[in-house]
């Protein structure tokens, strides 16, 4: 059977444009991540002898993966929603009962210092209480961490798949003007692993077969 241009350009090296990507946030597709990006940086050190003005050798030290994500604003926060909707609690001091919120409503220093001064003095359990409270994030660095899977796929079939392990949310901005048209969210994060980018074989294996 004759070969198309198509299938001769199917065997060869082939990129993504950002329209062929879609980002997963543990189990869940988040469609409002504009832009990720992701560095890796490792403390190399020039080991120095008597004698020579050049380094002898380099002793390698600690790496570090961190990197930023870009989201566009809608009516609600994206990856609060996302975590909301698998279930996803944090745990913050107040009280087991449930009888008060203390994400919305935070205890002052006096009722601190008597609630850790009973606990402590062998009145009760309170300061077990105190921390076994269960509620959903208000902030992106309170939620727990979490691996990105960015798939690609375009249209002539070529499919590649790059993830990172162990995300975790650091800072987070936002602004508003008025001669923006539209409205974007800024988180940088830290991470534990990077697997880059490996092909995807169309009987569903990675990497790239010899």
């Amino acid at each position: 059977m004759a070969q198309t241009s198509a299938s001769e350009y199917t065997k060869t090296y082939t990129t993504f444009s950002g329209c062929d990507i879609v980002a997963t946030f543990g189990s869940q597709v988040i469609g409002s991540l504009q832009a990720i990006t992701y560095s890796v940086s490792r403390e190399k050190a020039p080991v120095y002898t008597m004698g020579s003005a050049e380094p002898r050798s380099f002793s390698r030290g600690k790496r570090g993966i961190a990197g930023t994500m870009v989201f566009t604003v809608f009516d609600r926060d994206a990856l609060i929603m996302a975590l909301k909707e698998q279930n996803g609690t944090v745990q913050r001091i107040g009280t087991s009962s449930g009888e008060r919120d203390t994400s919305s409503d935070p205890m002052t220093i006096n009722e601190w210092d008597q609630l850790m001064t009973g606990a402590v003095s062998g009145q009760g359990n309170q300061a077990a209480n105190a921390i076994l409270q269960e509620g959903e994030p208000q902030y992106a660095d309170e939620i727990p961490p979490f691996d990105v899977t960015i798939s690609f796929a375009n249209e002539y079939g070529q499919k590649a798949v790059l993830v990172i392990y162990g995300v975790e949310i650091l800072n987070e901005g936002t602004g508003f003007s008025i001669d923006s048209v539209t409205t974007e969210k800024a988180c940088t994060f830290v991470a534990r692993k990077v697997d880059y980018m490996k092909q995807i074989n169309e009987d569903g294996s990675v990497g790239n077969k010899e």
